[in-house]
């Protein structure tokens, strides 16, 4: 696929990009970073569930949520392949791929690792001169980002394991005007710290059950940087607190409800125009995150705009720092809620629903999906459905996992 890079530039969320977001004083807040990929949901099961997983059953994608659940997997060894495109509605050549391989090496403990690719497909840069000329040689440019993951997840008691995950990170974005430009990809590494509690099997009067709780604090890391003049951008550090609940009603049939909340650990972008803090008619000096710009100029705002903020600085003032206060903070929260049930072991269906403010996305939508297990080998898909009057770029997507579980079976009660 070709395309001319001011297209591109219109179709691709700005978010892809790096992070800067246009606003006007009465505009939506949203929080942008560096390597949003980060956020997108690599697998099809999570996705057929409103795209959660931080306290799901264990399976071979854990290490996208909760790589401490693979303390209490029941297969020896997963790998897992997934690919999800991406606008597929406008281009066909925009997708996520990811690879997943996870050893649970005794009772206790296990380890994982897993690679995430976003290509953002082929792009075709023409110059205004070459345009004008209309005989040319285009310059092709393919951006992309990687991630590389690896865990180790040890169980502290029966019920309870925790992790930590190393991350590299690599973003390839920028783009070259001409064939004798320099153009650098940014790196940066990042560190998840993740917590998985699975209770034993309870009898109750006319099914058995069995509660699960996790939570994952991830990519926290420096900033991510391209050049020496460019700007820093927050790495998508997230906080992710989730919990569920398994009904047992037979050896045939299981259905799993699970819900979880995120939040985004990033600072939130600063409010615009005239705000008067102390009731004396101006706007002075010292009002926190609130620039004294021309209401009536649009102003392009950088999340985490000041560059002596920290991540870690930044971690704690994304709690605090909403313009409109606790009222704000509450609406940078997410939620999802998803449903699974499995007959046999053998086929699930899956449907969830996910919810995001109007004043920092507006993703609301609904998703389906759908598992059939065959000896070691597992199939799963998810459909999204937008609930939304904003677009969401996996709206009208199929999205598709392949699953292969080796080796021993520990007997998980």
């Amino acid at each position: 696929m070709k395309k001319i890079l001011l297209s591109i530039l219109c179709i691709i969320p700005l978010g892809m990009f790096a992070q800067t977001t246009v606003v006007n004083p009465n505009d939506t807040r949203v929080i942008t970073t560096g390597v949003p990929f980060l956020l997108i949901t690599p697998d099809a099961r999570a996705a057929g569930m409103g795209e959660l997983g931080v306290a799901t059953s264990p399976d071979t994608y854990s290490q996208q949520w909760n790589p401490a659940k693979y303390a209490f997997v029941k297969d020896q060894i997963g790998i897992g392949i997934s690919y999800t495109p991406y606008l597929s509605d406008l281009v066909n050549d925009i997708f996520l791929g990811n690879l997943t391989f996870y050893n649970r090496i005794s009772e206790r403990s296990a380890w994982s690792a897993s690679i995430k690719y976003f290509s953002l497909g082929e792009i075709e840069i023409i110059t205004q001169q070459q345009a004008d000329i209309g005989n040319f040689t285009p310059l092709i440019e393919r951006p992309n980002e990687l991630a590389i993951d690896a865990s180790y997840a040890l169980r502290l008691s029966d019920q309870f394991a925790m992790s930590v995950t190393g991350r590299f990170l690599r973003s390839d974005l920028k783009l070259q005007s001409q064939p004798d430009t320099e153009a650098n990809a940014a790196s940066t590494f990042a560190v998840d710290i993740a917590g998985y509690y699975q209770s034993e099997e309870v009898a109750y009067d006319n099914f058995n059950g069995r509660w699960r709780g996790g939570f994952n604090i991830s990519n926290l890391g420096p900033k991510l940087k391209y050049d020496d003049l460019g700007q820093e951008n927050f790495l998508p550090t997230n906080l992710k607190l989730g919990g569920g609940f398994d009904f047992i009603f037979d050896e045939y049939n299981k259905l799993a409800v699970s819900v979880e909340v995120n939040k985004l650990l990033v600072p939130t972008p600063p409010k615009l125009g005239f705000v008067d803090t102390n009731d004396d008619g101006n706007q002075d000096s010292d009002d926190p995150n609130t620039p004294n710009v021309d209401e009536n100029e649009p102003t392009i705002i950088v999340a985490g705009q000041d560059d002596e903020v920290g991540f870690v600085s930044g971690i704690f003032q994304s709690f605090g720092d909403a313009p409109d206060g606790f009222s704000e903070e509450l609406k940078e929260f997410t939620y999802a809620i998803g449903a699974e049930y499995w007959y046999q072991d053998s086929f699930a269906l899956r449907l969830g629903y996910f919810n995001e403010s109007e004043i920092k996305g507006a993703r609301k939508f609904f998703t389906l999906g759908a598992g059939f297990k065959y000896s070691a080998v597992k199939i799963d898909v998810s459909y999204l459905f937008s609930a939304s009057k904003v677009k969401n770029p996996l709206e009208n997507t199929l999205r598709f996992s392949l699953t292969f579980n080796l080796g021993e079976t520990y007997d998980e009660l």
